[in-house]
């Protein structure tokens, strides 16, 4: 796979997003009893959009990087917790459990709750996570007590209930397990028990959830039912070349068209990806857990690896278009000309990820080797995209254009405007060096918070990116051949070459 070609071949050095070289963190605090700064939060949050979540008091990036004699400490804590300039650091996996868990006067922040559910399938599986969430909401608040106070329950019953949102709305996937979903239900309906609100919450809240799952499982079947026409179709042309009778430009010989329909095809496939899905494909044996080896039994969803694919898949279309046997050299050089028109769109409509894979086809080695063939290619505008997407100073170029596609978004006034679709295969290797560079454990066994702030604030812009809704009006007939036109693999693009001169 693409990402994972980037991860093995890439700079040994991690590096941070901006290029700069990752330090080894590794202060620990010293804890000491102190009353914990939240306190009580009379209005609830409701559930998070995600937009902008990641910049709120818990998390402060400007330490993650510095080594430990460049930092001032100054530990506090409640039952196992560190801070520092009243951001939370490091802690225990079960006092960070215990901080998840709302009480009578207090709420997690948003930024906490999403943050700590991300990371901690490191540590610990979603579902005895949730059980002990279960058992912290039951057995802590009384709730077991058949002469629990009503009003008691009616106040602590909301804070559950929008935590138990928060986890199913945002990490959907995870209910996949029906340990999840069994813990889930019983918790519910003893929270709704007696009122007839929160039972209607409570069915909604399933409903909502149910839907997601069924939605997924519906998508997933349609992959499979793509890839399996695109084999089929690839098979048949094998067996008769001269079955070839369409090709991209015989379908659409608009640029703007297909590059809208290869944004539709992104954000489709972006939309199902899940946050937990980053963290699970880097995750590893957690050093103190004897038991575990890597948690690949919770693992409920391949959307990651599908959408590489899918990067590699129209790679070798373009590549294949060019090469096809059937073309001369002047139809080639149009097919060239009219798919480095269709990236210069893609990068007008902010979809990074297709230019790169159009880029990256074109490149190809069968494709390189057309000298003839690029002597007829009017080539200046290719040139100025593959400056943009010059690896250079780790992406400089791209991430400067990143980063004004994404200052356009939070100012849009139109849908279309709002469009980013980041160079896939380029987050996650950011990810991973992050992940590689910053240790799970402190010394003294803590989890490293600090590490994970970091993380899912880079997960939660991708989660804002992703939601965006395509405004491109879909062609049937163009999604159909761009997701299940033959595509030959490197070696057998050279073949026919040799009875059609480049």
């Amino acid at each position: 796979l693409q990402c994972k070609l980037l991860i093995q071949y890439g700079s040994p050095d991690p590096v941070t997003p901006m290029g700069d070289p990752v330090l080894q963190p590794l202060h620990w605090c010293v804890c000491v009893s102190k009353p914990s700064s939240s306190s009580s939060q009379d209005n609830m949050p409701q559930t998070p959009l995600l937009t902008g979540m990641l910049v709120s008091r818990g998390y402060n990036n400007k330490n993650l990087y510095q080594s430990p004699n460049q930092t001032k400490e100054e530990g506090y804590g409640n039952a196992g917790l560190c801070y520092r300039d009243n951001a939370l650091v490091s802690g225990s996996l079960e006092a960070l459990i215990h901080h998840l868990v709302p009480s009578m006067d207090y709420y997690p922040d948003m930024t906490y709750s999403f943050t700590f559910l991300l990371s901690s399938r490191l540590f610990i599986h979603p579902y005895e996570l949730m059980s002990k969430v279960c058992h912290l909401c039951v057995e802590q608040q009384r709730l077991s007590d058949p002469q629990a106070d009503k009003i008691r329950i009616r106040k602590l019953a909301p804070r559950i209930l929008q935590l138990l949102q928060e986890w199913t709305e945002t990490f959907p996937y995870d209910y996949r397990d029906e340990r999840m979903m069994r813990s889930l239900k019983e918790l519910t309906q003893r929270m709704a028990s007696g009122d007839e609100l929160y039972r209607k919450v409570v069915h909604q809240m399933i409903q909502v959830l149910i839907r997601k799952l069924t939605t997924l499982s519906q998508y997933e079947e349609a992959l499979v039912k793509v890839n399996a026409t695109a084999t089929d179709r690839l098979t048949v042309l094998k067996a008769k070349p001269q079955a070839i009778q369409r090709d991209m430009l015989s379908v659409c010989n608009d640029p703007f068209t297909v590059a809208q329909q290869l944004t539709h095809i992104e954000l489709e496939r972006l939309s199902y990806i899940g946050p937990e899905e980053f963290i699970q494909a880097f995750e590893k044996k957690d050093p103190l857990d004897n038991d575990k080896s890597c948690f690949s039994d919770h693992k409920k969803t391949s959307n990651l690896e599908a959408y590489v694919e899918w990067f590699n898949r129209l790679s070798f279309m373009v590549a294949t278009e060019i090469c096809m046997p059937v073309k001369k050299k002047k139809q080639r050089a149009r097919v060239m000309e009219f798919f480095i028109d269709v990236a210069r769109e893609c990068f007008n409509i902010g979809n990074f990820n297709s230019l790169m894979a159009i880029i990256s086809g074109m490149n190809m080695s069968p494709v390189s080797r057309l000298k003839k063939t690029w002597s007829k290619v009017k080539t200046d505008k290719f040139d100025i995209l593959e400056l943009q997407m010059d690896p250079s100073g780790n992406f400089y170029n791209y991430r400067t254009a990143f980063r004004g596609a994404t200052q356009r978004s939070r100012t849009a006034n139109s849908t279309r405007e709002k469009i980013v679709i980041p160079f896939f295969s380029l987050l996650i290797k950011d990810i991973y060096f992050l992940n590689e560079g910053c240790s799970n454990r402190m010394q003294n066994g803590h989890v490293n918070f600090e590490k994970f702030w970091e993380m899912a604030k880079q997960v939660s812009e991708f989660m804002v990116w992703k939601k965006v809704e395509c405004p491109f009006e879909k062609d049937r007939k163009i999604l159909q051949y761009l997701l299940t036109a033959p595509v030959f693999s490197e070696d057998s693009m050279y073949t026919p070459q040799k009875t059609s001169p480049p």
